[in-house]
């Protein structure tokens, strides 16, 4: 009895022993730093705990104390939205330390987070985007003289003007006369350096999830988002001012289509890990995208999360399909 106590004992050290060491890099450079740990609760509270040994790791800026501490872990879970893990900087970091991670690699995650070039980009496989106009920093004493004129002749109003290289939560204003144009651009660059002036497109909002392993693809219930505020704002998102709707009051054949041009979009940029996509449907069932983010929000609220309980799976399944392949 002695000997089978011992060696059970030796056999439950080594399986404790042999769980991954998981950091969940949250925090960041943005304004969304605080959602940011509010995603990175939610992984961890959703992670497999026989499987792994988790904890949150938070990134303040060029935190090279903190950086130099993710070599010690097997597996890094990317939950910042915002510089440096969305935009490529952090992923960069990881691959020089050959330390595999959970999201999009450089490219892919550089050209998402950049709205107007990964939304022009996509317009050349025939996705259908806004019209819009983008400012630079850089540029801005050649570009905003007029500026009122050009976006009232080229988008029209209501528009929305936001950060092209932000989340949509912070700076992101709905335009809806020629004095407001200036204020919302300033609003916009204090979250960075390019704004993107974007046409207002009438119709239901939608969002849908998907991911990919080495044998699969899986492509989640979408969700309708009605908000009672002008628009998806943070408001909206986080203090409950939306309904959100999955599976959306959408035809079968347009779901179809949304999961299908999602999986698509997944393909053409090169992605890994979950992404979420967003689009407007316009008159008619018209699809036309919005924006693809690469690091979703993972709050148990949030709509991946959402989507994978009405596709009948569970997130500690889903994040270990993405961990383990």
């Amino acid at each position: 009895m002695q000997i089978l106590l011992y060696l059970c004992a030796i056999l439950g050290k080594k399986a404790k022993m042999a769980k991954k060491r998981i950091a969940i890099v949250a925090g960041g450079d943005s304004s969304e730093h605080a959602v940011s740990l509010r995603s990175a609760a939610g992984i961890l509270s959703f992670l497999d705990k026989d499987k792994y040994d988790a904890e949150i790791v938070e990134l303040h800026g060029a935190d090279l104390q903190t950086l130099n501490k993710l070599p010690e872990y097997d597996y890094a879970y990317i939950t910042i939205h915002g510089t440096p893990g969305e935009n490529g900087l952090l992923q960069g970091f990881l691959e020089m330390m050959h330390i595999p991670y959970s999201c999009c690699s450089v490219l892919p995650a550089a050209l998402t987070f950049n709205k107007y070039a990964c939304n022009h980009y996509l317009k050349g496989f025939g996705i259908k985007i806004a019209d819009s106009i983008l400012l630079r920093k850089t540029d801005i004493n050649r570009q905003l003289p007029g500026i009122e004129d050009r976006v009232e002749k080229e988008l029209g109003f209501p528009c929305f003007i936001k950060s092209n290289v932000g989340g949509s939560s912070f700076g992101c204003t709905k335009v809806k006369t020629r004095a407001e144009v200036m204020p919302a651009i300033e609003a916009a660059f204090a979250e960075g350096a390019e704004v993107i002036c974007e046409a207002y497109m009438k119709g239901t909002e939608v969002t849908c999830g998907v991911y990919k392993t080495a044998d699969k693809a899986v492509a989640f219930p979408i969700t309708e988002v009605v908000t009672h505020r002008e628009f998806f704002d943070y408001a909206a998102k986080y203090n409950g001012e939306v309904d959100e709707i999955t599976p959306a009051r959408i035809p079968d054949t347009v779901r179809d289509q949304i999961q299908a041009l999602t999986l698509k979009i997944y393909d053409i940029l090169g992605c890994h890990g979950i992404i979420r996509t967003d689009y407007i449907l316009t008159e008619g069932w018209d699809i036309h995208l919005l924006e693809v983010n690469t690091t979703p929000g993972m709050t148990a609220t949030s709509f991946i999360p959402q989507q994978v309980r009405a596709a009948g799976l569970e997130m500690k399944d889903v994040l270990s399909d993405i961990i383990e392949n």
